[in-house]
């Protein structure tokens, strides 16, 4: 214990709580009634909603194009506000060259690049990305692979070469493949409880078929990735990655002359094999000819996930814009009539959405959410009435509210030197026009009110459509039924996944 002599204090009489409380108050209420404007100055008019302001410009720097010397085009925009730099390698190879019985085949060539390549294995490529500060990914999608580097700009030269290496020289080691089968076909096996991963895979199944390549998931099917070995995934890499199939897309604080010899370095010898190159475009599936139910059972599910739709359109549609205003009125943002119906007005969804999946051949376009059990029918009969209701002519403010949802928040899709990479990758693969970007905003607000009424007509006819409804069917199924949608078919989950 201490044994210095304690200090002395003064005593004084502790004020009531109450009392500094009132008076701290009270000083505080005088001040800011003297600095107060008179009180009609502070009810602001809320009748009305404020104006919008015009959409921003969006003002993008040139993409600079090259070609290095082994024909593999360079597409370069120089941004300097920060020191980094996106180098993304796309292959315009996806999971629409997988062959016939091997779906998944290109999913997990593109997951494996990075689990070991040239000298390194899958550890020492972490390591190695770590400790340049990078972010290194690779990737796949139906249309397109890449393998994409975000990295500062002084260790940009460092990072090339092993790019070139997951992207070149994969060395698709067995263990490490044998670890990724694993995990793939626990999340396989994961899914089949889970209503909301169900709902999407039965709908693909039901609507394109076993033997379409959109009737199964870009990851494939249990049977499919258990057959798979590293024989098959070298041959597809093969095959796809060409310099012929592929485009160098970077973005960020570089220049042309500074970089394009650093890329012609670790890139330009890259050579194509003769006679190798990416399948052609899928056909497109055929549309439903009539209403079809189908209920997949699960039995205690805490909710029902319904989806509902057909067959929709390509990305090279002539009427994408007109579409994207279309849908985004039905389903394509919070205030959409589906989400503003089935969440705000009646509560029986915490969202409801629909979406034209566009791909190099027609995807699905679909409607859906996850509803309260004992609202599905309920949920069904809003679905259809909106699905109907989108037929007839929207109203000038609905238009108008839907194009500047639009208009307002396109350029924030370009603001990270990766997100200006990842559009010019939807650039590449579709074939968009050189004005695409400048002229989006021009062309959305260009959308009439006959053109979206032409396009619901012609794109969303609910007669046609299939409706997928995962759930509990011994407490849906009546309900369902009573509504008289059409024919009702039940079916398990393995049933509907093609098990």
């Amino acid at each position: 214990m201490s044994s210095a002599r304690p200090r002395q204090f003064l005593t004084l009489k502790k004020p009531n709580f109450q009392t500094i409380l009132g008076a701290a108050v009270l000083g505080v209420g005088s001040f800011l009634a003297a600095l107060a404007p008179p009180v009609s100055a502070q009810r602001p008019d809320r009748s009305t909603p404020p104006a919008l302001g015009p959409a921003p410009t969006l003002t993008l720097p040139a993409i600079q194009k090259r070609t290095l010397s082994n024909g593999l085009p360079v597409w370069l925009v120089e941004a300097h506000e920060v020191p980094l730099v996106q180098v993304n390698l796309l292959v315009k190879a996806g999971s629409n060259d997988d062959p016939t019985g091997k779906f998944g085949l290109a999913s997990l060539t593109a997951a494996m690049l990075d689990e070991g390549a040239g000298s390194r294995s899958a550890l020492e490529i972490a390591d190695t990305v770590e400790f340049l500060g990078a972010d290194l990914g690779t990737s796949s999608s139906f249309d397109a692979s890449a393998v994409r580097l975000n990295v500062p700009v002084s260790r940009l030269q460092d990072a090339l070469p092993l790019v070139a290496d997951v992207a070149l020289r994969p060395t698709f080691p067995t263990a490490e493949l044998d670890r990724l089968r694993q995990e793939r076909l626990t999340a396989l096996l994961q899914a089949r409880d889970d209503p909301a991963s169900v709902a999407p895979m039965a709908f693909a199944r039901l609507l394109f078929g076993p033997a379409h390549r959109y009737g199964t998931g870009a990851p494939g099917t249990e049977a499919t990735l258990k057959g798979f070995t590293a024989a098959d995934l070298k041959t597809f890499h093969s095959r796809t990655f060409q310099p012929a199939n592929g485009t160098l897309i970077v973005a960020g604080d570089v220049t042309v002359d500074s970089v394009l010899p650093l890329l012609e370095t670790h890139l330009g010898s890259w050579r194509g094999q003769p006679g190798q190159a990416s399948a052609a475009p899928i056909a497109p599936a055929p549309q439903p000819q009539q209403r079809q139910i189908y209920v997949v059972d699960m039995p205690g599910a805490a909710q029902s996930q319904i989806r509902i739709g057909w067959v929709g359109v390509a990305r090279s549609s002539p009427d994408y814009f007109t579409l994207q205003v279309l849908n985004t009125i039905l389903g394509g943002s919070f205030t959409s009539r589906l989400n503003q119906n089935l969440r705000e007005e009646h509560g029986y969804s915490y969202g409801a959405s629909s979406r034209f999946d566009m791909r190099l051949s027609p995807g699905p376009f679909f409607a859906g959410a996850g509803v309260q059990t004992d609202k599905t029918a309920e949920a069904l009969r809003e679905f259809f009435n909106e699905l109907n209701g989108i037929g007839a002519p929207v109203g000038a403010d609905e238009l108008d509210k839907a194009k500047n949802y639009l208009a307002l928040g396109f350029p924030s899709e370009f603001e990270t030197v990766g997100d200006l990479s990842a559009q010019l990758e939807q650039q590449v693969v579709y074939r968009l026009p050189e004005s695409y970007f400048t002229e989006y905003v021009k062309n959305i607000q260009a959308v009439t009110i006959a053109a979206v009424q032409k396009a619901a007509a012609t794109y969303i006819q609910p007669q046609r459509f299939i409706v997928v409804v995962v759930g509990d069917r011994k407490v849906i199924e009546p309900g369902i039924q009573a509504l008289g949608l059409g024919p009702l078919r039940a079916m398990s989950v393995a049933e509907a996944l093609g098990e």
